[in-house]
């Protein structure tokens, strides 16, 4: 296989170049350049895509954000590197230079697209009544942070701005304040599964930092919004005329906070708009065209696009229409952000960052960024009653900054407030944070001593784990557990969607829900255990009543048929997924069993010649589990006996013949003659049904009746790919 795709690639790549310049000729003589700039554009997405994915995954194998991966990814391939070399075809690179700015204007453009579409999601998921009632602590902790922040980074900025502008700016000139404004955002997905692992996020400092999450990355957009207004208002006077730029900055903040008021007001109405037209794809596209058109209306007034696409998403999250709009809208998301993160590493011009001024402002940069939000909401945790161990935990639980940071420091590049080294710069901090954040974090937990002053009281805290056979059924019960407990009042908030990770509130109850493979862990004060025990039973009693529903005698035989029925084209058309698993190996025209126990256990034996299953036994087990539930016998003596097991990392397969016959349970209540077993792992869902749909067409009457008179192996293999 690898060799296929060297040698694919090592034909495709000069005939790839040799479209190019051809494309490049006709851009300069026949007018089409603009067709070769959209070659261009697609070239660069597929291998910003498959970049993106890998630099993702491998920082995910060493337990790191693998946003990282995709940043790096991007620093790699970007005009600073890889992507300004020349080859065949491509005389300035696949990513080259142009005028100056790293990235084409198309790729840009899908990148302001894809930041909307980010911010317009990161509304959506926003817990506004988090925001709006939750406690005191984590609404001082979270602008304590903002505040500190904003300040050090301004500060900072002013100080070192004429090694790194060429002129000493001020705290209130634009970069400076746009310094101090990216250091504000916290990124709360770090801190959210760190704490669920450590079991801390229904403790008294996992709910405050949450809490202040939420908060800070508001009252973020709000200061995006205004040091936006006061950027254009010292633009347009030339001057720090503060009676002109707080007129300016009144506007900016009255303009989010009013589009905000307005559409939480009006989201019940925006959603029976969005109803009438109709299914959940249509309903998920016209609200995201709604974002759009904020995001355009809030450039023009001078804010940035994000923050209208951020309001909009804040508008739609307490509608009932917004798990429909995440839903549809997430392999959206999912092509989209990757490009997003991996073109802002694109950005980063490695070159700059080496120079010795660059890296020094980029390490005190992190170190007081780091020191403010310690500092920041360390310091009001301290006034609300907890001690030095608790600020702690609370200050370096808000460290690690994230997609709205970079976004901002997105908008500072492309509206020329910063210049490559100062983006670069943002890029190094975003990745120290993230590193050092996690294991602190770790370190302060370890010691099980309370975050509480003395004098405090809480209630102790326990874990409830809930084992279930299998991960399916976990699913199946989380989904109902969340269902109950909003009928009960309660917000169910997604901490980390792909970790599993939920926080449950309502008003002083916090619940945490993890769901780990097969198992659910509860993380609850002990007053509470009661009351997730119950609903845990109701769970659990509807489920049964569900399955007894099910038992009900079904027309297995109508079902049957239609499986093994004729289908439009002949069975060759259906064979192929069936027999490309087959080999020689696997095939035993002369089975010795008896019986339905010794004919699988037999076949699996079969299997494991091929070095394909790792554990013989427990794949028997899966089989004969899955035959107790329901026999695999089929009609015209064909059985089928297949499982899901963590025994094979791929589809696998056998074939064997008995002509005598085996009882098998089979639906016609004939013995069964022809064998096939399959397996497969227990996360594969399509592939696995096309191949048990393919084994049902592929043995018509005529192969059927050919099989039972083989005599070898390497006859039913010719008549097994006979045609393919």
């Amino acid at each position: 296989m690898r060799r296929a795709l060297f040698f694919a690639g090592a034909l495709f790549l000069p005939w790839l170049g040799q479209a190019a310049e051809v494309a490049v000729q006709h851009g300069e003589t026949g007018g089409s350049g603009m067709t070769h700039r959209m070659m261009l554009l697609v070239l660069q997405l597929g291998v910003i895509l498959f970049v993106a994915r890998i630099g993702n995954m491998l920082l995910e194998r060493f337990h790191l954000p693998g946003v990282l991966g995709e940043l790096l990814a991007g620093v790699v391939i970007g005009p600073y590197l890889l992507g300004g070399l020349a080859f065949p075809g491509f005389p300035h690179g696949l990513f080259p230079l142009g005028t100056g700015f790293p990235l084409s204007p198309e790729l840009y453009g899908i990148c302001s697209l894809a930041a909307i579409v980010l911010l317009f999601m990161v509304g959506l998921e926003t817990d506004i009544e988090l925001f709006i009632r939750y406690s005191v602590a984590g609404g001082l902790v979270g602008i304590g942070g903002v505040a500190t922040s904003f300040v050090f980074g301004a500060t900072l900025c002013s100080v070192f701005s004429s090694s790194l502008f060429g002129r000493h700016y001020g705290f209130m000139d634009a970069p400076c304040l746009f310094l101090g404004i990216i250091s504000t955002a916290t990124s709360v997905g770090i801190t959210a599964r760190i704490l669920a692992e450590q079991k801390k996020v229904d403790s008294p400092e996992g709910v405050t930092i949450l809490a202040g999450a939420v908060i800070d990355d508001v009252l973020g957009i709000i200061l995006l919004a205004i040091g936006l207004g006061v950027i254009n208002a010292s633009a347009t006077t030339g001057r720090l005329d503060w009676l002109h730029i707080g007129l300016i900055a009144a506007k900016a903040g009255g303009i989010w906070l009013g589009a905000t008021v307005i559409g939480l007001v009006a989201s019940h109405r925006i959603s029976l708009l969005l109803k009438w037209f109709g299914d959940r794809s249509s309903i998920a596209v016209m609200a995201l065209g709604l974002a759009l058109i904020l995001a355009g209306l809030f450039e023009e007034a001078g804010l940035a696009m994000i923050v209208g696409a951020y309001v909009m998403g804040l508008s739609l999250s307490k509608s009932d229409i917004s798990h429909v709009v995440r839903e549809r809208l997430t392999p959206t998301a999912a092509f989209l952000v990757p490009v997003f993160f991996t073109a802002m590493g694109m950005l980063v011009n490695v070159r700059l960052l080496m120079s010795r001024e660059v890296l020094i402002f980029g390490l005190l940069y992190t170190l007081v960024a780091d020191l403010a939000k310690v500092i920041g909401c360390g310091g009001p945790a301290l006034l609300c009653g907890f001690n030095l161990r608790g600020a702690a935990r609370i200050g370096v639980g808000m460290l690690p900054r994230g997609e709205v940071t970079l976004i901002i420091a997105g908008v500072g590049l492309a509206a020329g407030v910063l210049n490559p080294q100062v983006f670069g710069v943002v890029v190094m901090m975003i990745f120290v944070t993230a590193l050092i954040a996690p294991p602190s974090l770790v370190s302060l937990f370890r010691n099980p001593g309370s975050g509480l002053r003395r004098g405090g009281t809480t209630e102790e805290e326990q874990v409830l784990t809930f084992e279930f056979p299998s991960s399916q059924t976990a699913d199946l019960l989380v989904a109902k557990l969340r269902d109950v407990f909003e009928s009960e009042g309660f917000f169910v908030h997604v901490l980390d969607r792909r970790a599993r990770i939920f926080q449950l509130r309502r008003e002083s109850i916090v619940i945490g829900m993890r769901q780990q493979d097969t198992r659910i862990d509860f993380e609850c004060n002990e007053s509470v255990v009661p009351y997730i025990s119950t609903a845990m039973i109701e769970v659990v009693a509807e489920l049964e009543r569900t399955l007894g529903e099910l038992r009900r005698p079904i027309d297995r035989r109508a079902i049957v048929e239609k499986a093994q029925g004729p289908v439009e084209g002949g069975a060759k058309a259906r064979r192929g997924p069936f027999v490309s698993q087959v080999t020689p190996e696997v095939l035993e025209p002369h089975l010795r069993g008896t019986s339905k126990e010794e004919i699988i256990g037999e076949l699996c034996e079969l299997v494991a010649r091929t070095g394909a299953v790792r554990d013989v036994q427990e794949a028997r087990e899966a089989v004969l589990a899955r035959e107790e539930a329901m026999s695999t016998g089929m009609q015209f003596g064909i059985a089928l006996p297949h499982a899901k097991t963590s025994a094979v990392e791929k589809i696998v397969c056998a074939v064997g013949l008995k002509p005598e016959g085996v009882d098998f349970d089979a639906l016609d209540e004939e013995p069964s003659t022809i064998f096939v077993l399959s397996l497969s792992p227990e996360s594969m869902g399509t592939p696995h049904l096309e191949f048990m749909a393919a084994v049902s067409q592929a043995l018509d009457e005529a192969r059927r009746e050919a099989l039972l008179r083989c005599d070898s192996a390497a006859e039913m293999y010719a008549l097994l790919t006979e045609g393919i």
